[in-house]
Protein backbone atom coordinates (compact mmCIF):
# COMPACT_ATOMS: atom_id res chain seq x y z
CA UNK A 1 0.00 0.00 0.00
CA UNK A 2 1.19 3.50 -0.84
CA UNK A 3 2.18 6.06 1.76
CA UNK A 4 0.67 9.56 1.43
CA UNK A 5 3.98 10.79 0.03
CA UNK A 6 4.13 8.00 -2.56
CA UNK A 7 0.56 8.79 -3.57
CA UNK A 8 1.35 12.50 -4.08
CA UNK A 9 4.37 11.59 -6.18
CA UNK A 10 2.34 9.19 -8.30
CA UNK A 11 -0.26 11.81 -9.27
CA UNK A 12 2.48 14.37 -9.87
CA UNK A 13 3.73 12.13 -12.67
CA UNK A 14 0.39 12.12 -14.51
CA UNK A 15 0.34 14.26 -17.64
CA UNK A 16 -3.27 15.43 -17.65
CA UNK A 17 -4.78 18.27 -19.66
CA UNK A 18 -6.04 20.56 -16.88
CA UNK A 19 -7.55 24.05 -16.81
CA UNK A 20 -8.07 26.22 -13.71
CA UNK A 21 -9.81 29.61 -14.04
CA UNK A 22 -9.25 29.55 -17.78
CA UNK A 23 -5.54 28.83 -17.56
CA UNK A 24 -3.79 25.57 -18.41
CA UNK A 25 -2.03 24.10 -15.38
CA UNK A 26 1.01 21.83 -15.46
CA UNK A 27 1.69 20.40 -11.99
CA UNK A 28 -1.72 20.04 -10.35
CA UNK A 29 -0.18 19.15 -6.98
CA UNK A 30 1.24 22.64 -6.36
CA UNK A 31 -1.64 24.86 -7.45
CA UNK A 32 -3.05 26.74 -4.42
CA UNK A 33 -6.67 26.03 -5.44
CA UNK A 34 -5.95 22.30 -5.47
CA UNK A 35 -3.42 21.62 -2.71
CA UNK A 36 -6.01 21.16 0.06
CA UNK A 37 -7.85 18.62 -2.06
CA UNK A 38 -4.61 16.68 -2.50
CA UNK A 39 -4.13 16.73 1.28
CA UNK A 40 -7.56 15.14 1.73
CA UNK A 41 -6.92 12.32 -0.70
CA UNK A 42 -3.50 11.73 0.85
CA UNK A 43 -5.28 11.28 4.17
CA UNK A 44 -7.14 8.26 2.77
CA UNK A 45 -3.70 6.67 2.38
CA UNK A 46 -2.55 7.82 5.83
CA UNK A 47 -5.53 6.16 7.52
CA UNK A 48 -4.59 2.81 5.97
CA UNK A 49 -1.16 3.16 7.60
CA UNK A 50 -2.68 3.71 11.07
CA UNK A 51 -2.92 0.42 13.06
CA UNK A 52 -5.60 1.86 15.36
CA UNK A 53 -8.14 2.00 12.50
CA UNK A 54 -6.84 -0.81 10.29
CA UNK A 55 -10.03 -2.80 10.95
CA UNK A 56 -11.89 -0.21 8.86
CA UNK A 57 -9.28 0.92 6.36
CA UNK A 58 -7.36 -2.26 5.45
CA UNK A 59 -8.88 -5.29 3.73
CA UNK A 60 -7.79 -8.33 1.78
CA UNK A 61 -7.32 -8.14 -1.98
CA UNK A 62 -8.20 -10.66 -4.67
CA UNK A 63 -4.77 -12.26 -4.29
CA UNK A 64 -4.85 -12.30 -0.48
CA UNK A 65 -2.67 -9.23 0.04
CA UNK A 66 -3.55 -6.32 2.38
CA UNK A 67 -5.10 -3.46 0.43
CA UNK A 68 -6.61 -0.05 1.06
CA UNK A 69 -10.34 -0.43 1.69
CA UNK A 70 -11.14 1.99 -1.15
CA UNK A 71 -10.02 -0.65 -3.68
CA UNK A 72 -11.86 -3.56 -2.02
CA UNK A 73 -15.02 -5.57 -2.56
CA UNK A 74 -17.68 -5.94 0.13
CA UNK A 75 -17.79 -9.63 1.05
CA UNK A 76 -20.05 -9.47 4.10
CA UNK A 77 -22.45 -7.31 6.06
CA UNK A 78 -19.50 -6.46 8.32
CA UNK A 79 -17.65 -5.06 5.32
CA UNK A 80 -20.63 -2.83 4.55
CA UNK A 81 -20.72 -1.69 8.18
CA UNK A 82 -16.99 -1.02 8.23
CA UNK A 83 -17.37 1.10 5.12
CA UNK A 84 -19.81 3.43 6.88
CA UNK A 85 -17.58 3.58 9.96
CA UNK A 86 -14.50 4.35 7.87
CA UNK A 87 -16.29 7.13 6.01
CA UNK A 88 -17.47 8.72 9.24
CA UNK A 89 -13.95 8.62 10.64
CA UNK A 90 -12.53 10.27 7.53
CA UNK A 91 -15.21 12.94 7.66
CA UNK A 92 -14.22 13.67 11.25
CA UNK A 93 -10.56 13.81 10.26
CA UNK A 94 -10.86 16.04 7.21
CA UNK A 95 -14.14 17.95 7.56
CA UNK A 96 -14.79 17.64 3.85
CA UNK A 97 -15.47 15.19 1.02
CA UNK A 98 -12.50 12.83 0.61
CA UNK A 99 -13.28 12.03 -3.03
CA UNK A 100 -12.93 8.24 -3.14
CA UNK A 101 -16.41 6.87 -2.35
CA UNK A 102 -17.66 7.05 -5.93
CA UNK A 103 -14.80 4.96 -7.26
CA UNK A 104 -15.21 2.41 -4.45
CA UNK A 105 -18.93 2.16 -5.16
CA UNK A 106 -18.25 1.78 -8.89
CA UNK A 107 -15.88 -1.15 -8.33
CA UNK A 108 -18.44 -3.06 -6.26
CA UNK A 109 -21.24 -2.26 -8.70
CA UNK A 110 -19.30 -3.48 -11.71
CA UNK A 111 -18.20 -6.68 -9.98
CA UNK A 112 -21.74 -7.94 -9.49
CA UNK A 113 -23.22 -6.45 -12.67
CA UNK A 114 -20.59 -7.83 -15.05
CA UNK A 115 -20.95 -11.27 -13.42
CA UNK A 116 -24.70 -11.32 -13.99
CA UNK A 117 -24.38 -9.85 -17.47
CA UNK A 118 -22.03 -12.63 -18.49
CA UNK A 119 -24.37 -15.27 -17.04
CA UNK A 120 -27.40 -13.89 -18.86
CA UNK A 121 -25.93 -12.78 -22.17
CA UNK A 122 -22.80 -14.88 -22.64
CA UNK A 123 -20.48 -11.86 -22.59
CA UNK A 124 -16.97 -11.92 -21.11
CA UNK A 125 -16.81 -8.68 -19.16
CA UNK A 126 -16.35 -10.13 -15.68
CA UNK A 127 -12.89 -11.59 -16.32
CA UNK A 128 -11.79 -8.27 -17.83
CA UNK A 129 -13.07 -6.49 -14.76
CA UNK A 130 -11.28 -8.86 -12.38
CA UNK A 131 -8.00 -8.24 -14.22
CA UNK A 132 -8.60 -4.52 -13.92
CA UNK A 133 -9.45 -4.77 -10.22
CA UNK A 134 -6.20 -6.66 -9.59
CA UNK A 135 -4.32 -3.86 -11.32
CA UNK A 136 -6.03 -1.25 -9.14
CA UNK A 137 -5.43 -3.20 -5.93
CA UNK A 138 -1.82 -4.14 -6.65
CA UNK A 139 -0.94 -0.52 -7.49
CA UNK A 140 -3.11 1.07 -4.75
CA UNK A 141 -4.81 3.47 -7.14
CA UNK A 142 -7.45 6.17 -6.68
CA UNK A 143 -10.43 5.54 -8.95
CA UNK A 144 -12.84 8.29 -9.91
CA UNK A 145 -16.37 7.07 -10.63
CA UNK A 146 -17.92 8.94 -13.55
CA UNK A 147 -21.68 8.55 -13.88
CA UNK A 148 -23.29 11.97 -14.31
CA UNK A 149 -23.73 13.13 -17.90
CA UNK A 150 -24.43 16.79 -18.61
CA UNK A 151 -27.85 15.72 -20.02
CA UNK A 152 -28.74 18.78 -22.12
CA UNK A 153 -32.52 19.06 -22.45
CA UNK A 154 -33.79 17.10 -19.45
CA UNK A 155 -37.12 16.54 -21.17
CA UNK A 156 -35.47 14.44 -23.89
CA UNK A 157 -33.91 10.97 -23.87
CA UNK A 158 -30.21 10.58 -24.78
CA UNK A 159 -31.07 9.50 -28.32
CA UNK A 160 -33.41 12.49 -28.74
CA UNK A 161 -30.91 15.26 -27.92
CA UNK A 162 -30.12 17.80 -30.62
CA UNK A 163 -26.44 17.19 -29.80
CA UNK A 164 -25.71 13.47 -29.25
CA UNK A 165 -22.58 14.30 -27.25
CA UNK A 166 -24.62 15.58 -24.29
CA UNK A 167 -24.60 11.98 -23.10
CA UNK A 168 -21.31 10.09 -23.33
CA UNK A 169 -21.53 7.57 -26.16
CA UNK A 170 -19.58 5.33 -28.53
CA UNK A 171 -18.68 7.02 -31.81
CA UNK A 172 -16.53 4.24 -33.25
CA UNK A 173 -15.99 0.53 -32.64
CA UNK A 174 -12.62 -0.96 -33.58
CA UNK A 175 -11.27 -4.52 -33.36
CA UNK A 176 -9.13 -3.46 -30.39
CA UNK A 177 -11.58 -1.20 -28.57
CA UNK A 178 -14.04 1.69 -28.73
CA UNK A 179 -13.87 5.47 -29.18
CA UNK A 180 -16.11 7.62 -26.98
CA UNK A 181 -17.20 11.24 -26.94
CA UNK A 182 -19.08 13.39 -24.42
CA UNK A 183 -18.58 14.81 -20.93
CA UNK A 184 -19.09 13.89 -17.30
CA UNK A 185 -20.03 16.60 -14.78
CA UNK A 186 -19.55 17.01 -11.01
CA UNK A 187 -16.49 14.74 -11.02
CA UNK A 188 -15.34 14.94 -7.42
CA UNK A 189 -11.64 14.12 -7.09
CA UNK A 190 -11.07 13.51 -10.81
CA UNK A 191 -7.95 15.66 -11.05
CA UNK A 192 -6.09 13.65 -8.39
CA UNK A 193 -7.36 10.23 -9.48
CA UNK A 194 -5.20 7.69 -11.28
CA UNK A 195 -8.16 6.06 -13.03
CA UNK A 196 -11.63 7.04 -14.23
CA UNK A 197 -14.40 4.44 -14.22
CA UNK A 198 -17.23 5.46 -16.54
CA UNK A 199 -20.80 4.20 -16.19
CA UNK A 200 -24.13 5.07 -17.85
CA UNK A 201 -26.16 7.69 -16.05
CA UNK A 202 -29.64 6.16 -16.35
CA UNK A 203 -31.56 3.07 -17.43
CA UNK A 204 -31.43 2.92 -21.22
CA UNK A 205 -33.58 1.53 -24.03
CA UNK A 206 -32.82 -0.74 -26.98
CA UNK A 207 -32.37 2.24 -29.31
CA UNK A 208 -29.75 3.73 -26.97
CA UNK A 209 -27.09 1.01 -27.14
CA UNK A 210 -24.32 3.45 -27.94
CA UNK A 211 -24.91 5.12 -24.56
CA UNK A 212 -24.89 1.82 -22.63
CA UNK A 213 -21.17 1.78 -21.94
CA UNK A 214 -18.95 1.18 -18.92
CA UNK A 215 -15.17 1.25 -18.99
CA UNK A 216 -12.01 2.39 -17.19
CA UNK A 217 -9.19 4.60 -18.46
CA UNK A 218 -6.17 6.39 -16.98
CA UNK A 219 -7.05 9.94 -15.95
CA UNK A 220 -4.40 11.38 -18.27
CA UNK A 221 -5.62 9.51 -21.36
CA UNK A 222 -5.29 11.25 -24.71
CA UNK A 223 -8.44 13.24 -25.49
CA UNK A 224 -9.39 13.88 -21.82
CA UNK A 225 -9.58 17.46 -20.55
CA UNK A 226 -10.24 18.38 -16.91
CA UNK A 227 -11.81 21.78 -16.17
CA UNK A 228 -11.86 22.70 -12.47
CA UNK A 229 -15.30 23.63 -11.13
CA UNK A 230 -15.88 26.76 -9.03
CA UNK A 231 -16.74 26.65 -5.33
CA UNK A 232 -17.96 29.46 -3.07
CA UNK A 233 -15.04 31.62 -1.83
CA UNK A 234 -12.56 29.41 -3.72
CA UNK A 235 -10.20 32.28 -4.62
CA UNK A 236 -9.46 32.81 -0.93
CA UNK A 237 -7.00 29.98 -1.50
CA UNK A 238 -5.00 32.37 -3.68
CA UNK A 239 -4.63 34.96 -0.90
CA UNK A 240 -1.92 33.15 1.02
CA UNK A 241 -3.63 33.05 4.43
CA UNK A 242 -5.14 30.21 6.44
CA UNK A 243 -7.76 31.65 8.81
CA UNK A 244 -10.14 32.89 6.12
CA UNK A 245 -10.18 29.44 4.51
CA UNK A 246 -12.08 28.08 7.52
CA UNK A 247 -10.65 24.60 6.99
CA UNK A 248 -6.96 25.38 6.67
CA UNK A 249 -5.86 21.76 6.13
CA UNK A 250 -8.27 19.98 3.82
CA UNK A 251 -10.56 20.61 0.87
CA UNK A 252 -12.11 18.99 -2.16
CA UNK A 253 -12.70 19.75 -5.81
CA UNK A 254 -15.02 18.97 -8.69
CA UNK A 255 -14.30 18.97 -12.40
CA UNK A 256 -16.05 18.91 -15.74
CA UNK A 257 -14.26 16.16 -17.70
CA UNK A 258 -14.40 16.27 -21.50
CA UNK A 259 -14.01 13.10 -23.58
CA UNK A 260 -12.94 14.21 -27.04
CA UNK A 261 -12.76 10.97 -29.04
CA UNK A 262 -11.05 8.96 -26.30
CA UNK A 263 -9.91 5.45 -27.17
CA UNK A 264 -10.70 2.63 -24.72
CA UNK A 265 -9.00 -0.76 -25.29
CA UNK A 266 -11.23 -3.84 -25.29
CA UNK A 267 -9.81 -5.24 -22.05
CA UNK A 268 -10.97 -2.14 -20.20
CA UNK A 269 -14.55 -2.20 -21.52
CA UNK A 270 -17.11 -3.64 -19.06
CA UNK A 271 -20.34 -2.86 -20.95
CA UNK A 272 -20.83 -2.02 -24.60
CA UNK A 273 -24.43 -1.93 -25.78
CA UNK A 274 -25.98 -4.23 -23.15
CA UNK A 275 -28.74 -1.74 -22.40
CA UNK A 276 -30.75 -4.40 -20.53
CA UNK A 277 -28.30 -4.14 -17.61
CA UNK A 278 -27.91 -0.38 -17.57
CA UNK A 279 -30.77 -0.03 -15.11
CA UNK A 280 -29.32 -2.70 -12.81
CA UNK A 281 -25.95 -0.98 -12.84
CA UNK A 282 -27.38 2.46 -12.10
CA UNK A 283 -29.68 1.15 -9.36
CA UNK A 284 -26.90 -0.71 -7.56
CA UNK A 285 -24.42 2.10 -7.84
CA UNK A 286 -26.99 4.54 -6.50
CA UNK A 287 -27.69 2.20 -3.58
CA UNK A 288 -24.03 1.91 -2.63
CA UNK A 289 -23.45 5.63 -2.97
CA UNK A 290 -26.58 6.56 -1.02
CA UNK A 291 -25.29 4.32 1.76
CA UNK A 292 -21.98 6.23 1.67
CA UNK A 293 -23.69 9.45 2.73
CA UNK A 294 -24.69 7.80 6.01
CA UNK A 295 -20.99 7.85 6.89
CA UNK A 296 -19.17 10.73 5.23
CA UNK A 297 -21.76 13.45 5.86
CA UNK A 298 -22.12 12.27 9.46
CA UNK A 299 -18.39 12.68 10.06
CA UNK A 300 -18.46 16.20 8.64
CA UNK A 301 -21.56 16.86 10.76
CA UNK A 302 -19.60 15.84 13.85
CA UNK A 303 -17.06 18.57 13.11
CA UNK A 304 -19.75 21.18 12.46
CA UNK A 305 -21.50 20.31 15.73
CA UNK A 306 -18.21 20.68 17.55
CA UNK A 307 -17.58 24.05 15.90
CA UNK A 308 -21.07 25.28 16.86
CA UNK A 309 -20.48 24.22 20.47
CA UNK A 310 -17.16 26.07 20.53
CA UNK A 311 -18.74 29.18 19.02
CA UNK A 312 -21.29 29.17 21.83
CA UNK A 313 -18.54 28.75 24.43
CA UNK A 314 -16.50 31.60 22.90
CA UNK A 315 -19.55 33.84 23.07
CA UNK A 316 -20.22 32.93 26.70
CA UNK A 317 -23.61 31.31 26.12
CA UNK A 318 -22.74 27.59 26.33
CA UNK A 319 -24.87 27.05 29.44
CA UNK A 320 -28.02 28.63 28.03
CA UNK A 321 -30.82 26.05 27.85
CA UNK A 322 -31.78 26.89 24.28
CA UNK A 323 -28.14 26.45 23.18
CA UNK A 324 -27.96 23.01 24.78
CA UNK A 325 -31.27 22.06 23.17
CA UNK A 326 -30.10 23.11 19.71
CA UNK A 327 -26.83 21.22 20.05
CA UNK A 328 -28.75 18.12 21.19
CA UNK A 329 -31.01 18.44 18.15
CA UNK A 330 -27.97 18.63 15.86
CA UNK A 331 -26.62 15.44 17.42
CA UNK A 332 -30.01 13.73 17.08
CA UNK A 333 -30.24 14.60 13.39
CA UNK A 334 -26.66 13.54 12.70
CA UNK A 335 -27.04 10.18 14.46
CA UNK A 336 -30.27 9.58 12.54
CA UNK A 337 -28.26 9.71 9.32
CA UNK A 338 -25.68 7.33 10.78
CA UNK A 339 -28.40 4.92 11.88
CA UNK A 340 -29.73 4.78 8.32
CA UNK A 341 -26.25 4.07 6.94
CA UNK A 342 -25.78 1.23 9.42
CA UNK A 343 -29.28 -0.16 8.86
CA UNK A 344 -28.97 -0.54 5.09
CA UNK A 345 -25.61 -2.26 5.67
CA UNK A 346 -26.93 -4.76 8.22
CA UNK A 347 -29.86 -5.60 5.94
CA UNK A 348 -27.66 -6.04 2.86
CA UNK A 349 -27.47 -9.39 1.08
CA UNK A 350 -25.05 -11.26 -1.17
CA UNK A 351 -25.35 -10.96 -4.94
CA UNK A 352 -24.65 -13.95 -7.22
CA UNK A 353 -21.06 -12.71 -7.68
CA UNK A 354 -20.43 -12.92 -3.94
CA UNK A 355 -20.24 -9.20 -3.28
CA UNK A 356 -22.73 -7.83 -0.78
CA UNK A 357 -25.27 -5.21 -1.82
CA UNK A 358 -26.94 -2.85 0.63
CA UNK A 359 -30.68 -2.99 1.22
CA UNK A 360 -31.78 -0.66 -1.55
CA UNK A 361 -34.94 0.62 0.14
CA UNK A 362 -33.09 1.58 3.32
CA UNK A 363 -30.20 3.07 1.32
CA UNK A 364 -32.66 5.33 -0.47
CA UNK A 365 -34.27 6.27 2.84
CA UNK A 366 -30.77 7.11 4.10
CA UNK A 367 -30.07 9.44 1.20
CA UNK A 368 -33.53 11.03 1.34
CA UNK A 369 -32.74 12.01 4.93
CA UNK A 370 -29.37 13.34 3.79
CA UNK A 371 -31.12 15.70 1.38
CA UNK A 372 -32.80 17.34 4.41
CA UNK A 373 -31.07 16.88 7.76
CA UNK A 374 -27.64 18.43 7.00
CA UNK A 375 -29.48 21.60 5.98
CA UNK A 376 -31.14 21.76 9.39
CA UNK A 377 -27.84 21.00 11.13
CA UNK A 378 -26.24 23.83 9.14
CA UNK A 379 -29.14 26.18 9.99
CA UNK A 380 -28.75 25.46 13.69
CA UNK A 381 -24.98 26.02 13.44
CA UNK A 382 -25.56 29.41 11.82
CA UNK A 383 -28.11 30.20 14.53
CA UNK A 384 -25.62 29.42 17.30
CA UNK A 385 -22.67 31.13 15.61
CA UNK A 386 -24.38 34.45 14.93
CA UNK A 387 -23.93 37.04 12.23
CA UNK A 388 -20.16 37.38 12.57
CA UNK A 389 -19.74 34.37 10.30
CA UNK A 390 -20.63 36.62 7.35
CA UNK A 391 -19.61 40.13 8.52
CA UNK A 392 -16.27 39.51 10.23
CA UNK A 393 -13.16 41.35 8.99
CA UNK A 394 -10.43 39.35 7.31
CA UNK A 395 -7.32 37.67 8.61
CA UNK A 396 -5.24 40.44 7.01
CA UNK A 397 -7.23 43.06 8.92
CA UNK A 398 -6.44 41.26 12.17
CA UNK A 399 -2.74 41.23 11.25
CA UNK A 400 -2.62 44.89 10.13
CA UNK A 401 -0.61 46.96 12.64
CA UNK A 402 -2.89 49.99 12.23
CA UNK A 403 -6.28 48.32 12.68
CA UNK A 404 -5.55 44.83 14.00
CA UNK A 405 -5.75 45.97 17.61
CA UNK A 406 -9.29 47.20 17.08
CA UNK A 407 -10.33 43.94 15.41
CA UNK A 408 -8.84 42.00 18.31
CA UNK A 409 -10.47 44.27 20.91
CA UNK A 410 -13.97 44.48 19.47
CA UNK A 411 -14.38 40.87 18.31
CA UNK A 412 -13.39 39.51 21.70
CA UNK A 413 -15.75 37.04 23.33
CA UNK A 414 -15.01 35.42 26.69
CA UNK A 415 -11.79 36.71 28.20
CA UNK A 416 -9.86 33.44 28.25
CA UNK A 417 -10.28 32.70 24.51
CA UNK A 418 -8.00 34.57 22.06
CA UNK A 419 -9.92 36.58 19.46
CA UNK A 420 -8.03 34.77 16.73
CA UNK A 421 -9.35 31.40 17.98
CA UNK A 422 -12.89 32.73 17.98
CA UNK A 423 -12.45 34.01 14.42
CA UNK A 424 -11.04 30.68 13.24
CA UNK A 425 -14.03 28.73 14.54
CA UNK A 426 -16.48 31.19 12.98
CA UNK A 427 -14.65 30.90 9.67
CA UNK A 428 -14.87 27.11 9.92
CA UNK A 429 -18.64 27.35 10.37
CA UNK A 430 -18.80 29.73 7.41
CA UNK A 431 -16.79 27.20 5.39
CA UNK A 432 -19.30 24.42 6.10
CA UNK A 433 -22.46 26.47 5.60
CA UNK A 434 -21.58 29.04 2.93
CA UNK A 435 -17.98 28.53 1.80
CA UNK A 436 -16.08 25.92 -0.17
CA UNK A 437 -17.12 23.00 2.08
CA UNK A 438 -20.79 23.88 1.52
CA UNK A 439 -20.41 22.45 -1.98
CA UNK A 440 -19.96 19.03 -0.39
CA UNK A 441 -21.93 19.34 2.84
CA UNK A 442 -25.02 21.10 1.51
CA UNK A 443 -25.45 20.90 -2.27
CA UNK A 444 -23.82 17.50 -2.59
CA UNK A 445 -26.11 16.27 0.20
CA UNK A 446 -29.02 17.42 -1.94
CA UNK A 447 -27.96 16.20 -5.38
CA UNK A 448 -25.12 13.72 -4.89
CA UNK A 449 -26.01 10.10 -5.76
CA UNK A 450 -29.11 11.44 -7.48
CA UNK A 451 -31.52 14.27 -6.75
CA UNK A 452 -34.14 13.94 -3.98
CA UNK A 453 -36.81 12.93 -6.49
CA UNK A 454 -34.66 9.98 -7.60
CA UNK A 455 -34.80 8.56 -4.08
CA UNK A 456 -38.54 9.23 -3.82
CA UNK A 457 -39.09 7.23 -7.01
CA UNK A 458 -36.98 4.33 -5.72
CA UNK A 459 -38.70 4.34 -2.34
CA UNK A 460 -42.06 4.14 -4.09
CA UNK A 461 -40.84 1.34 -6.33
CA UNK A 462 -39.43 -0.72 -3.44
CA UNK A 463 -42.02 -0.03 -0.75
CA UNK A 464 -44.44 -2.86 -1.70
CA UNK A 465 -47.67 -0.98 -1.05
CA UNK A 466 -49.78 -3.94 -2.10
CA UNK A 467 -48.61 -6.07 0.82
CA UNK A 468 -49.28 -3.17 3.19
CA UNK A 469 -52.80 -2.79 1.81
CA UNK A 470 -53.36 -6.52 2.29
CA UNK A 471 -52.35 -6.19 5.95
CA UNK A 472 -54.84 -3.37 6.43
CA UNK A 473 -57.66 -5.28 4.70
CA UNK A 474 -57.01 -8.33 6.86
CA UNK A 475 -57.16 -6.41 10.14
CA UNK A 476 -60.23 -4.44 9.02
CA UNK A 477 -62.07 -7.66 8.22
CA UNK A 478 -62.46 -6.87 4.53
CA UNK A 479 -61.03 -10.14 3.23
CA UNK A 480 -63.15 -13.13 2.30
CA UNK A 481 -64.22 -15.53 5.04
CA UNK A 482 -62.11 -18.44 3.82
CA UNK A 483 -58.88 -16.43 4.21
CA UNK A 484 -59.72 -14.76 7.51
CA UNK A 485 -57.85 -15.64 10.66
CA UNK A 486 -59.56 -18.05 13.00
CA UNK A 487 -58.71 -15.90 15.97
CA UNK A 488 -60.25 -16.97 19.34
Amino acid sequence: MKTPQEYAQSVRQLDRNLYVLGERVGDCTTHPMLRLSLNTLAQTYAMAQDPSVSEWFVRQGLDGQPINCFTSLHRSNQDLLNKVKALRRLGQETGTCFQRCVGWDALNTLHSTTHEMDQALGTHYHSCFLDYLRYVQNNDLVCNGAMTDVKGDRGLRPSQQADPDLYLHVVERRPDGIVVRGAKAHQTGAIFSHEIIVMPTLALRADEKDYAIAFAIPSDSKGLTHILGRQPSDTRKLEGGAMDLGNARYGTHEALVIYDDVFVPTERVFMDGEWQFSGTLVERFAGYHRQSYGGCKVGVGDVLIGAAALAAEHAGVANASHVKRKLNEMVHLNETLYACGLACSVAGQATPSGTYLVDLLLANVCKQNVTRLPYEIARLAEDLAGGLTVTMPSEKDLQNPQIGGWVDKYLKGVAEVPTSDRMRILRLIENFTLGTAAAAYRTESMHGAGSPEAQVIMIGRLSDLESKKAMARRLAGIESADTADNAP
